[in-house]
């Protein structure tokens, strides 16, 4: 997944050393609170020679579980996520949607049902724990970490932002998305591949729609995932939001946030 996740290229990784690019398998299932031990690992190693790590990241759940622990939920058999998953790739997001809604409606009006994965994983929560999942939401305090975090938001304009985003997609195309999404399809039912950029081609391979329709939806879809990014961020008032050419005044405020 090369192409469509926009890894690091070569330059970029001899530039400083990253963490957890290729380390996983599309067949592996990694869940945020796999991703939140490993992390909080890996930082422990990192702190023995170094005083600063820098986490980057658009997803806030992912960022919040490292930075502020998370909550602790039941364990769910494979077979359930299994089934849940088999279901969605027969009925579509509408079927997860409802589901959701009866299992735990609170939850249903507080994310977003447009991103399946968080569907996926509160309805299997549900199922195999027999309560809604937002009942094991927010049961305790944020948790102690070994480390102070420095919250910093990068925010262009949204016209700016949305017209990088399809930019970036054209660029992704040019440098084979296409041919990619063709080499992963028989991947399709793996959680990993449930993103934008491979799910519109899936539906492309299928003849469901045109190049055109696909090329158009990745970048409405890319464009619509960059917005609920920033809608979650919006809430977070204790970031500190920056535009990308603030750099002098980015490098002060850390110095000065490092050193109070």
């Amino acid at each position: 997944m090369t192409i469509g996740t926009a890894k690091p290229n070569q330059e970029e990784l001899q530039q400083a050393t990253h963490y957890f690019i290729n380390h996983l398998s599309i067949q592996q299932n990694y869940s945020v609170g796999d991703y939140e031990r490993d992390a909080l690992a890996q930082l422990d190693k990192i702190y023995q020679t170094k005083q600063i790590a820098i986490l980057v990241g658009g997803s806030g759940l992912y960022l919040q579980a490292v930075c502020e622990g998370f909550d602790d939920f039941p364990d769910v058999p494979l077979a359930i996520r299994t089934t849940i998953e088999e279901q969605y790739e027969q009925k579509g997001i509408e079927w997860l949607q409802q589901a959701l809604r009866l299992a735990d409606a609170d939850y249903y009006h507080r994310t977003d049902i447009q991103n399946p994965h968080r569907l996926i994983r509160a309805l299997s929560v549900c199922q195999a724990s027999g309560q809604p999942f937002s009942s094991f939401q927010q049961q305790q305090p944020k948790r102690e970490r070994p480390f102070i975090p420095i919250y910093l938001l990068l925010e262009l304009e949204r016209s700016a932002l949305y017209e990088r985003i399809n930019q970036r997609v054209d660029t992704m195309l040019q440098q084979g998305l296409m041919q990619e999404a063709q080499s992963l399809l028989r991947y399709r039912q793996h959680t990993a591949l449930q993103t934008v950029g491979y799910q519109e081609f899936f539906d492309y391979f299928d003849g469901a729609i045109d190049l055109e329709e696909a090329i158009r939806l990745i970048k409405r879809n890319s464009r619509r995932y960059a917005k609920r990014q920033m809608t979650w961020f919006r809430r977070q008032t204790y970031w500190r939001r920056f535009h990308p050419d603030q750099w002098q005044e980015i490098m002060i405020w850390i110095e000065q946030e490092i050193t109070s």
